[in-house]
């Protein structure tokens, strides 16, 4: 007698689906118009006479790699429920494509951005409460995300924390705290690229733009948030540049100017730090430094330096830069309005970024499965695109604490749901299991979705 019941295994069940919870990837692409506007922007790359579309292959691919795929071989677990994602390409049509795209270079990429763009703006406004600029301000975090490679690769590199790899820069829309986000850049870097390079933070921050509706573009509504690798001179002069007036939180090293000019802050002039719940945040003090200090000459008018320091956490080890005992940080910011302690704060919440790389890790994102560099960075639009599905359909779909769940746990308790298949008439019907816990989950998600108008 074992622990667990004994089961016998037969391989010949009829009108089963193994993943039926997929289906809730598959309407929201349908709602938001993703399937059709990726088909409408690859058309000029559909050979006469073929069989297969690229836009479906390309957006196959996605659902393949948000349901935990890493290759494109993944595909075939699409092309096994065909009751569910209908005629998926064969693995050397899939391989075509990616090679058609990367031999397109920058019309492609701009091809597939600018529809992802375009359903983005659609998204939001079926979003309502729910969208990322429901408050009039959108927030985008930028950072560097290192992706070892076990082979050797174009444009692979020993990188800063001695691994061999790439070093991609990412950015995403910040949900907030109700909410996960959504990528809007991945720019393939080689791995020696460097951490503060302002040109790539630059043009990181021009397809970032493009990617938002029309609105955001440019203006303060639009903050640009960022670590010490986006605080150079040039890419905040960038972002305060006349006829762009971003909103900008960037990271600062703190360098031996900056940290003299901390030891002449007065005790009087220190405020303590608060948490998102307005309670003070223990050990930790913000200050701003003098708009006349010698730290801020050089830089864009109206940019202000906010220091904070803090008790360092057990075992964390002090720096030259620190002072008295202090942990010292330090960013810059061009928003005016506001208690210092509420920027300090609005900064340290860029931490959520680490989140998204989390998740991106965990969607595609753990390697680039391919040899050039152009094929890995359609890769990275491919998996842009499979992040944007995973955000967007709990953000129309799913409430409560269901709406915060990362993809690992959305595979786990919806995606991974069976269900029985049932034709009657012309309509095919998945019956879900009545005992699994998170089929009213799966089932009132799919009932949002499908009250939502149909694109166009």
């Amino acid at each position: 007698m074992g622990s667990y019941p004994c089961v016998r295994i037969e391989g010949d069940g009829r009108s089963v689906v193994s993943q039926a919870g997929p289906v809730l990837l598959v309407e929201t692409a349908r709602k938001t118009g993703l399937d059709a506007a990726t088909s409408a922007a690859l058309a000029p790359w559909r050979k006469p006479r073929a069989v297969h579309d690229p836009g479906k292959i390309l957006l196959d691919v996605a659902l393949a790699v948000a349901l935990g795929g890493d290759c494109l071989a993944d595909v075939a677990m699409l092309r096994a429920e065909p009751a569910v994602f209908g005629p998926v390409a064969s693995d050397p049509t899939v391989s075509r494509l990616i090679d058609t795209l990367a031999a397109g270079g920058k019309r492609a990429l701009t091809a597939i951005r600018t529809a992802r763009a375009e359903v983005r703006e659609a998204v939001w406004k079926l979003a309502g409460s729910s969208a990322p600029d429901a408050d009039g301000q959108v927030i985008v975090d930028l950072d560097g995300v290192l992706v070892i490679a076990h082979s050797d690769k174009q444009d692979a590199a020993a990188t800063w924390k001695k691994t061999y790899g790439h070093h991609p820069l990412m950015g995403f829309v910040d949900h907030g705290r109700g909410g996960s986000g959504e990528p809007v850049v991945g720019l393939l870097r080689p791995g020696n690229a460097g951490s503060n390079t302002a040109a790539d933070h630059i043009e990181a921050a021009k397809v970032a733009l493009a990617q938002l509706p029309k609105q955001y573009r440019r203006g303060r509504k639009t903050l640009i948030r960022c670590d010490s690798g986006g605080g150079t001179h040039e890419f905040v002069a960038w972002l305060a540049a006349r006829g762009r007036w971003l909103s900008y939180s960037v990271g600062m090293t703190i360098t031996d100017a900056i940290h003299q000019a901390v030891l002449k802050v007065p005790a009087s002039a220190w405020t303590p730090a608060v948490e998102p719940d307005g309670e003070v945040r223990d050990g930790a003090w913000v200050a701003e430094l003098d708009a006349g200090s010698d730290c801020l000459k050089g830089w864009p008018t109206g940019m202000r330096l906010i220091v904070r320091k803090e008790r360092p956490h057990p075992g964390a080890q002090l720096r030259f830069t620190d002072a008295d005992g202090m942990r010292l940080t330090c960013f810059a910011t061009n928003t005016t309005g506001q208690k210092i302690a509420e920027l300090e704060l609005r900064h340290r919440q860029r931490a959520r970024a680490e989140d998204r790389i989390r998740v991106a890790r965990a969607t595609g994102l753990r390697n680039l499965p391919l040899h050039d560099a152009a094929q890995n960075q359609i890769w990275l639009e491919i998996v842009q695109t499979a992040l944007d599905l995973l955000a967007w359909m709990p953000m129309l779909a799913l409430t409560g604490s269901a709406r915060l769940w990362e993809p690992r746990r959305l595979r786990l308790r919806l995606f991974s749901a069976a269900a029985q298949l049932v034709t009657t008439g012309r309509r095919r019907i998945l019956r879900l299991a009545r005992h699994w816990p998170w089929t009213q989950v799966i089932t009132d998600a799919l009932n949002r979705l499908q009250a939502l108008p149909n694109p166009g």
